[in-house]
């Protein structure tokens, strides 16, 4: 930062002031003083030029008002800025509050102790309270509408001093012997404070100010310190929160009388006196601080010992009371920004986030992108790129420097070890130094690259493009095996204090006034110079022959690094290097040279611009703006002061061009006296710039000749191109009109063609400039069948507008008019209109080469048939067969497989399914066989789901389900071994013929016999173990035996177990007890029974059979008896009975039979539940 004097107001009389405070948000200044002087002033700054904002703007008292009702001197002001009151307190104690109404103060309490004087008041963050410390030891406590909240007596204390913390939960006393007490928000007490800076401290001291930075402007850091206790003796310490035991110390070495945050809290003003080396003699100064402790600037301030301080709101102003003046310094903030590639990156804190908020304000296009920096430490530009420099974390000491582009894109970054406190960067190297060593990384941009391949390039690029060097020992020893920075923490005795550099030029600075030259890319030390003061800034001018330094006191001097042939020297002598020039300029706070010109630069001389030709200086600019670019002749400048007021939104207003007297003077000759003197002029200046403006003016003119010698002298190959052109048009009108083109004045020209009747012209600039709406209305109002291929060449340019800007259904409309099927089928998928892309397929010829991106839309969205007509079209029969797989539709798969002769299918089907089995998705793998009619396969898999659900005893009815499903796919792959006979053997044969063809294929074919023959068995025996249970619990005793007798041979797929207790307890109670002994004399002979289960049915059978004897009440058919004449009898599936009668049911599915008058009670069979025709 910069700080200077810029304006001393006097109070009448000579009276002396006490203290003054400056309102944050409205910018009314108090000042209190002896005989009860209080004054409220207001600098505001007053004029018409747009251009002239800020510091540089002329500010005039807009209020000067002086508050009568105090006697005494008035020793306390302290404003509310949320209330807009003002409170003051004079030597008799008395308190008054002032309150605006109509543009003037007037009294709006008034309150009186009587007892003592009042030492110190605080309006808390919200400006809710107010705590009045008086100096007997009394606190009161009160609100913003006069009532008391509380008081206290602090007994046996002298107070001086309060403050509230940021979220009013605690305040500060500070004690006329130094000590800081802390209590609550209620009066109780806490803690006694440590104060850590006094220790070797001698004699008394008082405390000479306690402030608390509430936060209201963000912080610069996370748990970045904010409250500020200073003593009279120059000791000051700054702490994190009121209990912190490792708070920043710092001695000052003054007599220090008051100290105040900024708006933000980044900078800490301590004013007061320092004694002069050698000398009695004091003089004033306002020391600045950072957070951490790191002394910024020292402002000397003539006149009588100070009495307070007092920051503007915005922070770019320090209001001083000295004797009987208030004097105003102006301060230049040292912003975190920089300028690359039109676009101006700064930084700023929010108070509701812990991050820098970088934004990057694209000054062509008006947009801004933001991205959030933690810890945040410096922002360096170059080219069209930036390195933000930040801490890393906070458990380590690490750095990060992070490579962005324009937009703040993160390109690259680099972690380092040592300290960023001062970054440069190149075109091709970023130097970042701390203050021992420095840092050199040669960075490198993947120009058109995507971020893998930038990752890619980032990973292989060679090692030795990173380099560490302590600035005490010799650059040749180091090594390009990477960076060392064990070495770059060896302490120096001279500190690196700034750096710059240019691609072949590196200059650091230490405090002693040392400049070290370095050659890059080596970095071989080539010169030391020794300069009288210590540097803040540096800068070399384009060609690196000459170096500009700003020292800490803001004087700007010349230093020639290369040695420069003297025109004034009349001898022809040459000046050495290094030699300094006589050229220096007090109160500088920035320059920039200029990009084109080794002997041109601007500077920033208070809040004046200068622009400096071969040390000449230009008369000057008023402005306060930064210098982003010098280059053409013209200075870009952006008032950053402006910016920072509205961070959020930043307007191009703040952004300003100047252009320097060469150019003014040159475009005034050119509009007032001519062309000729004019060029005269220009040769005598030469500068592209200049020549271009020339040619410019000489086109206006039609002055061709002119024209091309100043596009010759300026280079401007296509400026020269352009001249020929028009020298070979004929016509004058035609000639106006190309120019106008030329200057954009595109309306202009449109008009002239159109007036000469060339429309074609005025067609084809439109198409140059891609107003395609401009140029279908051309074509539209004139006629020709040439126009045809334009006419749809701006339908679909227009369509590709809209398409671009996502307005699909626009675009349709001009798509379809241009014939432009490929943008056509994109909008119809965009838009989600199936229905116009299956159109489209129709319209489309047979294999177009859009039919296959149109079947992969189709597949996308699931749409398989679509999809498959789309591929067959450009015949693609294997990306039909590929969109059927990936959407499951393996039927169809199958069959296209088999049209189109394709044998991989059956490969993935079965890697499909055995996918499925692996996640044990049996029932899928089911279906996947079914679609895609494998039956076989499928039934396989449902046989082996069904023996295990009968293993797990699950539910029967369950269990019969998955056996019938079972069975009706074999049902089924007979069905289809059957068809595909009938399709095999041409002419005519019997049914009869093709079903034993099929029987034949199927025992060729089949490996796995059982399954096939016995297909229903499974279902079979559970559904006849399910009727018997039934008809046991309906009380068809009789008929419940018979189906459990006949459930004995199916002992292979229900255990004997249950078929032989179904059987007994059906032929007990049905009282045929010699089938029930029967069943017990099977049930106790089973091999698998547990001797207590053996015992239980043993025990059971000898209960039973002592009560009855083991005889049947009737005679039961043996089991011989199933057996009719013409072999065995089929069993009703409805009654579970033999069938005798000759005439009986048949299911054509599972070809069951059930006894006719039986069946006639059901839609569907019993068995396979297929419906009954």
């Amino acid at each position: 930062m910069f700080i200077y004097l810029s304006k001393k107001i006097a109070i009448p009389n000579n009276i002396h002031l006490k203290c003054v405070s400056w309102n944050k948000d409205q910018g009314f200044i108090a000042c209190g003083g002896d005989d009860g002087l209080l004054r409220v002033l207001k600098l505001e700054t007053q004029t018409d030029d747009s251009k002239l904002k800020g510091l540089a703007a002329p500010s005039n008292l807009s209020m000067n008002q002086t508050l009568e009702g105090h006697s005494g001197a008035v020793q306390v002001v302290t404003w509310n800025e949320q209330y807009e009151k003002l409170t003051t307190s004079d030597q008799n104690g008395l308190i008054i509050v002032w309150m605006l109404y109509k543009g003037a103060w007037y009294e709006e309490m008034i309150n009186n102790r009587n007892k003592s004087v009042v030492r110190s008041m605080s309006w808390n963050a919200d400006g809710q309270k107010i705590c009045i410390v008086y100096e007997d030891g009394a606190v009161i406590v009160g609100s913003v509408d006069g009532n008391r909240i509380w008081g206290k007596e602090l007994k046996g204390n002298q107070l001086a001093h309060v403050a509230w913390s940021p979220d009013s939960k605690i305040l500060l006393f500070g004690m006329a012997n130094g000590e800081v007490q802390i209590y609550d928000n209620q009066g109780n007490f806490i803690m006694k404070m440590t104060i850590s800076c006094l220790s070797n401290a001698l004699g008394a001291v008082s405390i000479a100010g306690i402030h608390w930075y509430a936060g209201t402007g963000g912080y610069v850091e996370p748990d970045c310190p904010c409250l500020a206790i200073c003593f009279d003796n120059g000791r000051c310490q700054i702490m994190r929160y009121e209990n912190d035991e490792n708070p920043v110390c710092l001695d000052t070495l003054m007599n220090v009388v008051s100290i105040q945050w900024n708006h933000c809290g980044s900078v800490l003003a301590v004013a007061g006196s320092l004694r002069a080396a050698n000398t009695e003699k004091e003089f004033n100064v306002v020391q600045f601080y950072t957070p951490f402790g790191e002394h910024l600037r020292t402002l000397k301030v003539p006149g009588k010992p100070m009495t307070g301080v007092a920051w503007e709101g915005g922070g770019l102003r320090i209001g001083l009371a000295v004797d009987s003046y208030i004097y105003f310094a102006n301060i230049r903030p040292d912003y975190k920004w920089g300028y690359c590639c039109s676009t101006v990156v700064y930084a700023y804190t929010k108070p509701e986030r812990q991050e820098y908020c970088v934004v990057f304000w694209d000054t062509k296009n008006n947009e801004k992108f933001v991205k959030y920096v933690k810890s945040l430490m410096s922002i360096t530009t170059s080219g069209d790129f930036c390195i933000l420099a930040s801490k890393a974390d906070d458990t380590q000491p690490q750095y990060v420097l992070i490579l962005c582009n324009s937009i703040g894109t993160p390109l690259d970054s680099k972690y380092i070890d040592i300290d960023p406190l001062f970054v440069t960067m190149t075109k091709t190297h970023v130097i970042a130094a701390s203050k021992e060593a420095f840092y050199l990384w040669q960075y490198r941009v993947a120009k058109k690259l995507t971020a893998l391949e930038i990752n890619q390039v980032t990973r292989t690029k060679k090692e030795g493009r990173e380099r560490v060097y302590h600035i005490d020992i010799s650059t040749s020893g180091v090594s390009d095996s990477g960076p060392d920075f064990a070495k770059a923490f060896t302490a120096t005795r001279d500190p690196i204090c700034c750096i710059t550099a240019t691609d072949k030029t590196l200059i650091v600075g230490r405090e002693s006034g040392v400049i070290h030259r370095y050659s890059l890319p080596k970095v071989d030390l080539v010169q030391k110079y020794t300069l009288n003061n210590r540097a803040h800034y540096l800068s070399m001018n384009c060609n690196s022959s000459r170096l500009a330094i700003i020292d800490i006191a803001g004087v700007l001097t010349l230093l020639d690094l290369e040695v420069r042939s003297s025109a004034a020297d009349s001898s022809g002598n040459q000046v050495s290097a290094g030699d300094p020039s006589k050229f220096e300029r007090k109160d500088v706070w920035d320059m920039k040279w200029a990009n084109d010109n080794p002997d041109l630069f601007a500077m920033m001389e208070k809040t004046r611009m200068y622009v400096f030709r071969n040390l000449d200086p230009e008369e000057p600019i008023q402005t306060s703006g930064y210098i982003c670019n010098f280059e053409d002749l013209e200075i870009k400048s952006v008032l950053l002061d402006e910016i920072m007021k509205d961070p959020e939104r930043p307007n191009k207003d703040n952004l300003i061009n100047f252009e320097i007297r060469s150019l003014r003077d040159s475009r005034a000759l050119i509009e007032k006296v001519g062309i000729e003197e004019a060029s005269q002029f220009i040769e005598d200046n030469p500068h592209p710039r200049l020549w271009r403006l020339l040619a410019e003016a000489a086109l206006q003119k039609l002055d061709l000749k002119t024209a091309e010698q100043a596009f010759v002298r300026c280079k401007d190959y296509q400026g020269i191109e352009f001249v020929k052109r028009l020298g070979n048009l004929q016509s004058e009108p035609m000639k106006q009109a190309e120019v106008a083109a030329y200057f954009s004045r595109f309306e202009e020209a449109e008009r002239m063609y159109l007036d000469m009747d060339r429309r074609d012209l005025a067609i084809s600039l439109r198409i140059k400039l891609g107003d395609w709406f401009r140029v279908l209305q051309l074509l539209k109002t004139g006629s020709g069948d040439s126009d045809d291929a334009l006419l749809e060449q701006a339908y679909n340019a227009i369509g590709d507008y809209f398409a671009d800007r996502q307005k699909w259904v626009n675009a349709v409309q001009y798509y379809l008019q241009g014939r432009n099927q490929e943008r056509l089928a994109e909008c119809y998928y965009m838009l989600e209109d199936y229905d116009g892309l299956e159109r489209l397929t129709t319209v489309l010829p047979e294999n177009h080469k859009l039919l296959p991106e149109i079947g992969q839309m189709f597949a996308t969205v699931g749409m398989c048939e679509q999809a498959v007509n789309a591929y067959l079209k450009c015949n693609q029969p294997k990306a039909a067969i590929d969109a059927c797989v990936h959407l499951n539709q393996w039927n169809k798969a199958v069959e296209l497989a088999r049209t189109h002769n394709m044998k991989e299918i059956k490969s993935l089907l079965s890697k499909y399914a055995s996918h499925l089995l692996e996640k044990n998705k049996t029932l899928d793998a089911v279906e996947l066989y079914r679609k895609a009619h494998h039956f076989l396969d499928a039934a396989k898999l449902m046989f082996k789901i069904a023996h295990e659900e009968s293993k797990k005893r699950t539910r029967p009815l369950r269990v019969k389900k998955l056996y019938v499903l079972a069975a009706r796919l074999v049902e089924d792959y007979h069905e289809q071994v059957k068809t595909s006979q009938q399709s095999k053997t041409k002419g005519k044969k019997s049914e009869a013929k093709f079903a034993l063809a099929g029987l034949l294929e199927e025992d060729a074919t089949s490996s796995d016999n059982r399954i096939v023959d016995n297909a229903w068995r499974g279902a079979e025996a559970y559904h006849f173990f399910l009727l018997a249970q039934r008809q046991l619990y309906g009380g068809y005793m009789e008929n419940a035996m018979r189906t459990a007798m006949h459930l004995r041979e199916y002992e292979d797929i229900i255990p004997a177990v249950e078929i032989y207790s179904l059987l007994a307890i059906c032929s007990a109670a049905n009282r045929a007890f010699g089938t029930c002994s029967q069943a017990f004399i099977k049930l106790e002979s089973l091999d698998r029974l547990e001797p207590e289960q053996r015992q239980a049915y043993e025990d059971l059978a000898l209960e039973i059979f002592t009560k009855h004897s083991p005889k049947d009440s009737r005679i039961v058919e043996r089991e011989g008896s199933s057996e009719g004449p013409e072999g065995k009898l089929p069993t009703c599936i409805v009654t579970g009975l033999l069938i005798q009668e000759y005439q009986f049911w048949m299911c054509s599915v599972c070809k069951h039979c059930a006894i006719e008058q039986e069946i006639s009670k059901y839609n569907c069979c019993p068995l396979c539940h297929s419906p009954i025709v």
